[in-house]
């Protein structure tokens, strides 16, 4: 139907975009991660695997991957076990006002992620909203402590920011889900509760995978929440990166690190899709 200068003219710009924008930097980073940094200062282009054995031989390293690994697991956990519950509700039972919740739950995204972590950081502190609340009420004498700067915090902080990215996936595979098997479920004698088990869940599962890999994969590389609220018990592997970036200057340790959560983040991305497909309706 179109002419081939036209396809041409359409596919060409993102093209160039993707390479320059996304390819050539991946390249890079790759490229860095084998280099090293001399006394001076100044990057040594000789290729060298010592970034990648410095990353098995520095403790520091691993443990504070798979700290991200945790804290990202559960705000994956905690984003699914609020974000289906109400995707199910606006899907099943919200009826008339199906679309003034959807807005509601929307609404969280257009704002700023910083005044969200802020906001945390104003009812977790010591003397935040929570804590002078608390103590109040006298169910405490003193201001809990564990409360700001711990991976209680920054997970509680994620999970508030991710759950809307749980959500719109396991919302949108309830809604695709052809009532005619729900009605047919309930024809034959099915409880809810058995349709819901055998019916739906089973055909939410794509939406669940979706939701569960975006909140993972989006915890796992965040750095400002760490950074505002987590404190040294809460440091995730992104925040080692940005200081090795920046104040370390040591740009090829900190590529072998990215480099290696950007094939961890692949694999899981390969996966999730391998699920979805696995369990998609047709």
């Amino acid at each position: 139907m179109f002419s081939r200068a036209y396809r041409t003219a359409i596919t060409l710009p993102p093209l160039v975009w993707v390479l320059v924008f996304l390819l050539i930097p991946y390249a890079l980073l790759f490229c860095f991660s084998f280099w090293s940094v001399s006394p001076a200062q100044s990057i040594v282009h000789s290729w060298t695997f010592d970034n990648y054995r410095e990353l098995l031989r520095v403790n520091v390293y691993l443990q504070t991957l798979f700290r991200s690994m945790w804290i990202a697991a559960r705000v994956m956990l905690f984003s699914l076990l609020l974000g289906y519950p109400l995707a199910y509700y606006l899907s099943f039972h919200a009826g008339r006002r199906k679309d003034l919740f959807y807005q509601l739950v929307i609404i969280p995204l257009w704002v700023s992620y910083l005044v969200r972590a802020y906001a945390w950081k104003t009812i977790l502190g010591s003397d935040g909203v929570l804590n002078t609340l608390l103590q109040y009420v006298h169910l405490t004498q003193h201001p809990l402590d564990f409360l700001l700067y711990s991976p209680f915090a920054v997970v509680l902080t994620l999970t508030h920011i991710y759950t809307p990215f749980a959500f719109l996936p396991i919302y949108a595979s309830l809604e695709h889900i052809p009532p005619q098997l729900v009605e047919a479920s309930q024809d034959l004698g099915a409880s809810p509760f058995q349709t819901f088990w055998r019916v739906i869940l089973p055909l939410s599962i794509p939406g669940v995978v979706a939701g569960a890999t975006f909140s993972f994969v989006l915890s796992l590389g965040d750095f400002l929440a760490p950074l505002l609220l987590g404190g040294p018990s809460g440091i995730m592997i992104s925040n080692i990166v940005v200081s090795l970036f920046g104040a370390a200057y040591n740009w090829p340790l900190g590529a072998a690190i990215s480099f290696c959560m950007m094939v961890l983040v692949v694999a899981l991305l390969f996966m999730s899709e391998k699920l979805e497909k696995k369990w998609s309706f047709r």
